[in-house]
């Protein structure tokens, strides 16, 4: 990873000095992004309820006492088929490579499930990809911290079993019981983290809560509300592009985008009887977007069909993605 440049010693707090890496992996829909914004404290990655959302690294930024922990959410990792999956799943695992920390995020309620009569074929697809991440971490040699996630409601004596099967596997160096979503157990991972962090100067500004390009971040706020209003009729074949962010002599902020679908079927679905869903996703991700830049802000977004949008060269760019996986 590039490393920003670094902040003065001034700004942080006394004690030594840490700063580093923490990559979050796991299996599509383990909530990364959701631990991501939790440890943060802000919002730095989309969270929706459907699984991949998450297309390239993000860096968020937490601070715990004197220690700057930089944390990359990465693809969820699975077994990829197309072109942008394969640059997904690489880039996550190029995360996990460069980073100081790895934290394997795993869903205990869908493992658990993935092996009852109950359990759905979406639980026995996250088992497979856990199983596949914990043989591939076996290879990388380094740290590896378990958290389970998702732990509300369940037995503490079917949490203890799973814990002592995933940590004989001889992957982790130590496991922790989170919520994700209610900040249980959150605080003791991120104490954790910090101490994982090697000494030196703090990377980022204390202020910074993420490092995403601003025009990257406007195209997943909204792509989050697209999937968000459509999650059910669309499938993950769409994409949404900044193709224009114009500062104006009032302070306010011009923004352009696209959103790119791969039929002539899907446009409707986005646009909306009278085009009133495109209108819904524009006012939510405009809402959302004034109060991140803290200014006006003016967006129009359209919506275009072309079946070869993965084979995007720009947009890969725009994600950070490589297009040649």
């Amino acid at each position: 990873m590039t490393d920003p440049t670094p902040e003065t010693e001034e700004t942080q707090d006394n004690g030594p000095h840490r700063a580093g890496f923490a990559a979050i992996i796991g299996a599509p829909n383990a909530g990364k992004s959701t631990l991501v914004n939790r440890l943060t404290g802000s919002k730095v990655s989309i969270v929706t309820q459907k699984v991949q959302t998450t297309r390239f690294p993000v860096r968020g930024i937490a601070i715990a006492g004197s220690a700057q922990i930089v944390l990359v959410d990465t693809p969820g990792i699975f077994t990829p088929r197309r072109r942008l999956e394969r640059a997904m799943v690489a880039s996550a695992w190029g995360g996990a490579q460069d980073a100081d920390v790895v934290v394997h995020l795993v869903d205990a309620a869908s493992h658990i499930a993935s092996g009852s009569k109950e359990g759905t074929p979406a639980d026995r697809k996250s088992a497979d990809d856990t199983e596949t991440i914990i043989a591939n971490l076996k290879a990388t040699g380094v740290q590896v911290i378990l958290a389970l996630n998702k732990i509300d409601g369940m037995r503490r004596d079917t949490l203890l079993a799973l814990s002592h099967s995933l940590f004989e596997t001889g992957v982790y160096s130590e496991i922790y019981m989170i919520s994700a979503a209610t900040g249980d157990g959150v605080d003791d991972l991120k104490s954790r983290l910090a101490l994982s962090m090697p000494e030196g100067h703090w990377l980022y500004p204390e202020d910074q809560s993420a490092d995403v390009p601003i025009r990257v971040l406007a195209a997943e706020i909204t792509r989050e509300k697209l999937y968000l209003r459509v999650h059910e009729e669309l499938p993950y074949s769409a994409a949404v592009e900044t193709t224009a962010f114009d500062e104006k002599a009032d302070g306010s902020a011009r923004i352009e985008q696209t959103i790119y679908v791969e039929r002539e079927s899907q446009r409707p679905i986005i646009l909306g009887k009278g085009g009133q869903t495109l209108k819904w996703i524009g006012q939510k991700s405009r809402e959302e977007l004034i109060e991140l830049l803290d200014r006006p802000v003016h967006l129009f977004v359209t919506v275009k069909v072309d079946p070869k949008w993965q084979d995007s060269r720009a947009l890969y760019a725009q994600f950070g993605l490589d297009f040649d996986v």
